[in-house]
């Protein structure tokens, strides 16, 4: 481009949190930029020691639904990530891990028999405790989380055989997982069964808890939510298979959001178990139960008349009894995104795909077939300029790749300065690249080029999308960890005819940027489809993008979140800019900038936020930018939006939406600002539609 041419609000309790900004700096109220790749000297992504070696691709899998909100002074639930992995075959070893203070991720590869039957054993905050394949077993006994443990992943396991002969057993309170007072906890892709009391107790303000694609049957009581009269709990249950349980299926008291989606209930006729109930609200419970499947259940779904319950796509077969709705609950989608399976494939998706996993897929977007679980690692290529890796560049890495691959390759690049152009073709999906290092500055992948060099072979100037030193063309990609760069020299080159030079262009589906800086001048990172009517959606999440004119731009439909968008002066000293120029589809959505800060070393008052790219000239296009729930630094102009190329951008979508700092300002006609009505349909979940990204 050339500069002339024609959640929704989290529930929070205890101290606020500032989403999108450190503490230190937004108590200030400013952000100092000392160097190009903004602030936050010490990398902002890891505050745990990592582990010696990277830990396994399943072992980074983060939690959906509540588990994944930031609250509570928690980012999601993501376990032992940033720990050592280790693994374990005795109960000795298991409780030494699991009671560690240090973060673990503990395999458990065998079966190990808890002695005293019914011990629960106890486990410590940061940790991710998960099955080898099937093989991880543990007999009788269970897991107990106590108050403020958070951060805790338990997946792949089999939990079993804690029952002591009685039913409806009084004397007896062996569970497979009790949690009291924890927050923050991802229960998925495990078989609890025949234990002495619940499989599954989240009590005494248990919180921030997801629990998926898990098998629980032959029990009594099965999994109860409650044991207290506040009413704060979030969980999210969605993909579970309930066989031959009786009650608590699950039994919710005084639960504040209660998110039940495409679970499977199965009462078989002729069995020695009898379903009392299905799924319950209790007490002050406001529950969404969405595209579930009962099958000969008695009292499906049931209320208690002081709580909301609202029922929608469910399927009944067989049932009888109670089959209760009412009130008003909850939208959510204002707290995550998610997709919903139609309850017709619920039955076979469940029996196919709950419960522990032998192998491993991509990540979850709502069909047990792409649902990642503990056993072999995906492809993983390394990549070292000192040659101790199998390449030593990262496009001979991806050359590697299989043409049409249909698993995920993770290309792992060692710290050092890569001097290349990357190029991912569209035949080439599911490639993650991520560095290695401790932090995303570690691992540089940088190129210079700018639109109008002429290319070695003397076929033309390279173009702006041929610029760029990043650039990816197939679905299904992320980077992680690394810096992505190009540093034409604009003053050395002060008389070229095209200053744009591209860090990164994506022109494909369903990308993730998690964790990066994207740095350049003009045209830094261009958001692209591969074709005007194809679909391309962009999640940047925690990373940082650099540059100052049009920095961010293209047809693309992006969300940026929680990330910063650094303002540079130009070659010459002089601060003058624009974020964004969007060139959206009509009918389309564009850049929506959420939970983020915009700021740099310049002057006040000199940056617009946006400015509508109607490329080639295209009357047709709608272009968007929104900016959300962020903090505007004092370099945000006051009329923030501005015309490009003759084209107003009063004609086209720009808005804000309760920013702060320095930069914000009231709504006027020269500055449009969402209503709250419109500002529900102008959130994450609402951008991406079916797909809900994967980071961490």
């Amino acid at each position: 481009m050339t500069e002339t041419r024609s959640r929704a609000r989290h529930r929070r309790r205890g101290k606020a949190l500032v989403i999108g900004v450190p503490a230190a700096l937004a108590a200030a109220g400013v952000l100092a930029y000392g160097t190009a790749f903004g602030v936050f000297g010490a990398d902002a992504r890891s505050s745990a020691k990592a582990a010696d070696t990277p830990p396994p691709a399943w072992a980074r899998a983060v939690a959906d639904g509540f588990a994944s909100v930031d609250a509570l002074g928690q980012k999601g639930t993501y376990g032992g990530r940033d720990g050592k992995t280790v693994t374990v075959r005795t109960l000795a070893d298991l409780e030494k891990y699991a009671t560690a203070p240090e973060p673990y991720v503990i395999v458990v590869a065998g079966t190990i028999t808890v002695n005293p039957v019914g011990k629960e054993i106890k486990v410590a905050s940061d940790k991710t405790i998960v099955g080898s394949g099937t093989s991880g077993h543990i007999v009788g006994g269970g897991f107990f989380l106590g108050q403020g443990v958070h951060n805790v992943i338990i997946r792949n396991l089999t939990i079993r055989d804690a029952y002591q002969g009685v039913w409806n057993d009084k004397d007896h309170d062996f569970d497979a997982v009790q949690m009291d007072g924890a927050h923050h906890v991802w229960i998925d892709h495990n078989d609890l069964r025949h234990m002495a009391d619940g499989l599954i107790d989240s009590r005494k303000d248990t919180t921030y808890v997801t629990v998926s694609w898990n098998r629980l049957g032959t029990n009594n009581k099965t999994f109860g939510i409650g044991w207290t009269e506040n009413v704060t709990a979030d969980l999210t249950i969605h993909h579970n298979w309930f066989r031959e349980t009786e009650q608590r299926n699950p039994s919710t008291d005084n639960v504040a959001h209660a998110h039940l989606y495409n679970n499977l209930l199965q009462d078989d006729p002729g069995t020695s178990i009898t379903s009392a109930y299905g799924n319950y609200a209790r007490g002050r419970t406001r529950m969404v139960l969405e595209n579930s499947v009962f099958q000969g259940v008695n009292n499906p779904v049931i209320k208690d008349s002081t709580a909301a319950l609202v029922q929608r796509g469910n399927v009944f077969s067989g049932t009888t009894g109670r089959n209760e709705s009412g009130g008003t609950a909850f939208d959510p989608r204002a707290f995550y995104p998610y997709t919903l399976d139609p309850a017709s494939q619920v039955p076979a998706l469940l029996k196919s795909g709950a419960g522990p996993r032998s192998t491993i897929g991509t990540a979850s977007t709502g069909s047990a077939a792409a649902t990642p679980v503990a056993s072999a690692a995906p492809t993983v290529l390394t990549v070292a300029k000192d040659g101790s890796g199998r390449f030593t560049s990262v496009q001979k890495a991806v050359d590697a790749v299989p043409t049409g691959n249909s698993s995920r390759v993770v290309i792992r690049v060692a710290p050092g300065v890569y001097r290349e152009t990357v190029r991912i073709p569209s035949n080439k999906p599911r490639i993650t690249i991520e560095g290695t290092g401790g932090s995303r500055k570690d691992t540089v992948i940088v190129e210079g080029h700018a639109s109008g060099m002429t290319r070695p072979d003397g076929s033309g100037t390279y173009g702006t999308a041929g610029s760029a030193t990043v650039a990816v063309e197939a679905d299904d990609f992320q980077a992680r960890n690394l810096t992505l760069s190009n540093d034409f020299d604009e003053a050395a080159n002060r008389s070229l005819n095209g200053h744009q030079a591209v860090a990164l262009r994506t022109a494909a589906d369903r990308i993730v940027l998690d964790g990066v800086i994207v740095t350049g001048d003009q045209d830094t990172l261009l958001l692209d489809t591969a074709a005007k009517d194809g679909l391309g959606r962009v999640y940047v999440v925690g990373s940082y993008v650099i540059g100052n004119v049009d920095f961010v731009f293209g047809r693309a439909t992006a969300v940026i979140d929680k990330s910063v968008l650094t303002l540079k002066k130009r070659w010459d000293g002089t601060s003058a800019g624009y974020v964004t120029a969007p060139s959206t589809p009509a009918g389309r959505k564009g850049f929506l900038i959420t939970r983020s800060t915009v700021n740099g070393d310049v002057a006040a008052g000199s940056f617009h936020l946006g400015r509508p790219w109607h490329a080639g000239g295209d009357a047709t296009l709608s272009p968007q930018t929104t900016v959300r729930d962020s903090v505007l630094g004092g370099a945000v102009k006051a009329t923030p939006w501005t015309d490009m190329g003759g084209f107003s951008w009063k004609s086209d979508r720009f808005a804000e939406y309760r920013n702060t700092g320095p930069g914000a300002g009231p709504a006027h006609p020269n500055r449009p600002h969402l209503t709250a009505t419109e500002a529900t349909a102008q959130t994450t979940a609402h951008w991406l539609g079916d797909w809900t990204p994967q980071t961490g």
